[in-house]
This record gives structure tokens, sequence and C-alpha cells, in this order.
């Protein structure tokens, strides 16, 4: 397994920039809540679950099963 940053650095600028303002919450989500603090609950599940590959919500990272 192996999570890294999205390849498009355009996409990890935006996000990081919104994570700047939003202070660490997943700037793509509406609620401020420690589910939604960056690394939010739900990539934590998708890391932990041995057959997902795939983008977090705001594709900032990207879990391989590698």
């Amino acid at each position: 397994m192996t999570v890294r940053l999205n390849e498009d650095k355009s996409v990890v600028d935006a996000i990081k920039k919104g994570l700047e303002k939003t202070g660490g919450y997943c700037p793509c989500r509406v609620q401020r809540t420690e589910e939604n603090k960056c690394v939010c609950k739900e990539f934590k599940e998708q890391i932990a679950d041995p057959e997902f590959e795939g983008y977090c919500h705001c594709r900032l990272y990207y879990k391989s099963k590698d």
C-alpha cells in the first residue's frame, strides 16, 4: 500500500490553500468537524481497506494497493 499526493500540482496547491483557510479542515466539506480534519476519517477508513484504491474526497491524496 502506498499513499501519495496527487500528481497534479495545481490540485495540490489549491487544496493546500483551502486547508490553510479552513484551519486544516477539508475545504471540500461544509461542516467543520473532527471527522473532516485532514486526513479525514473517510480516507483513513479507505486506507485501512485493503481493496480500496483511489483518491480521497478532495483528491489531495491517492492510495494505491501496490
